[in-house]
């Protein structure tokens, strides 16, 4: 059970809304609703080595809490008023739109990657094997589930007066990331999807159409959800003792130093990858300004050391002691 403060005084709330809290999803406790069930298996490593679980029982978890907690883009969608948008929340939702369209090609890679991980572990280690085949076979949710905000504000961009995106467009943001090491590809979408979380948090509180307002928080907390699942399987990764956690310090470095990815489109200099399209680095204007703003870098560095912890067991309060600890681990 997590903590939060009120009035000065330590309140004990569930992890997940304790998240929600941080992203900015909600303004008042009063929102909170009753802890909702079914819930990420944060505890994986245990589950299969000590509790005796099977693929089929994490996946049929999986299942249920997808289903749980799906809701109607169509509906969402019909239900902004488009003449209350104002230019800003206009030119907001089509950027969302483009920096969403690149998660089909993340959770491609990660389906791809996760299967291939598995079959090196088989007969090696069977708990690693399932886990990492959890987390392929989680993919197709997390990609389904993806395909939602996508469609909802590339469709909501043309109703308001955006030209469609040419199919070059998409094509070109449809590239598949390269591979890398399973546990720095998790911790990194852990972050990217804390990030995401925060933003659309920032976006939720500056515009005035309640269908919008919505559409932004029910997309925020499913990015919640992502980040919940990723730091669970990172943190199984690293209590396999198969992945050692100097990896996911690593990925916390490279967010969190100076210009480092945790700026996104804000850093004086944002590299041009070549092989792929970050979302981070193509938030245009108003979209990337108030996902630069103080308030919203306080939250985001807040959730990537709060992911850090649960994922390696070591608590770091600021971007130095990362840099620290990620150098005592590899030796220097």
């Amino acid at each position: 059970m997590a903590t939060v403060r009120e009035h000065g005084l330590l309140k004990p709330v569930s992890l997940e809304d304790a998240l929600v809290r941080m992203s900015g999803l909600v303004e008042s406790p009063a929102e909170l609703a009753p802890p909702r069930r079914p819930t990420v298996v944060a505890d994986l490593y245990r589950a299969f080595k000590e509790e005796g679980r099977r693929l089929v029982d994490i996946t049929w978890d999986q299942h249920r809490l997808h289903e749980a907690r799906r809701w109607s883009a169509t509906a969402l969608v019909e239900s902004v008023c488009l003449e209350q948008l104002t230019e800003k929340d206009r030119f907001v939702v089509w950027s969302a739109g483009k920096a969403e369209m690149t998660a089909k090609p993340s959770a491609d890679r990660m389906a791809r990657l996760a299967d291939k991980e598995c079959r090196r572990w088989v007969g090696k280690d069977s708990v690693v094997a399932s886990i990492v085949q959890a987390l392929g076979t989680w993919s197709r949710y997390w990609n389904e589930e993806e395909a939602h905000h996508e469609t909802s504000f590339t469709q909501l961009a043309m109703l308001a007066g955006f030209e469609p995106l040419s199919d070059d467009a998409v094509i070109e943001y449809r590239k598949v990331f390269p591979d890398d090491d399973l546990l720095r590809t998790v911790t990194m979408l852990a972050f990217s999807e804390s990030i995401a979380s925060v933003n659309y948090g920032q976006y939720m509180r500056q515009v005035s159409d309640p269908g919008l307002k919505m559409l932004f928080k029910h997309v925020g907390a499913d990015e919640v959800q992502h980040m919940q699942y990723f730091i669970s399987f990172a943190k199984a990764l690293v209590d396999s003792g198969a992945y050692p956690a100097k990896e996911a310090f690593a990925v916390a470095h490279f967010f969190l130093r100076e210009e480092g990815e945790l700026y996104g489109s804000a850093r004086e200099h944002v590299e041009d990858r070549g092989t792929h399209i970050n979302w981070w680095d193509h938030l245009e204007s108003e979209a990337g300004q108030a996902a630069a703003a103080p308030e919203a870098l306080d939250r985001k560095r807040s959730l990537i050391l709060h992911s850090l912890r649960r994922i390696t067991g070591v608590a770091c309060a600021s971007a130095e002691e990362v840099e620290d600890t990620w150098m005592d681990l590899v030796g220097c």
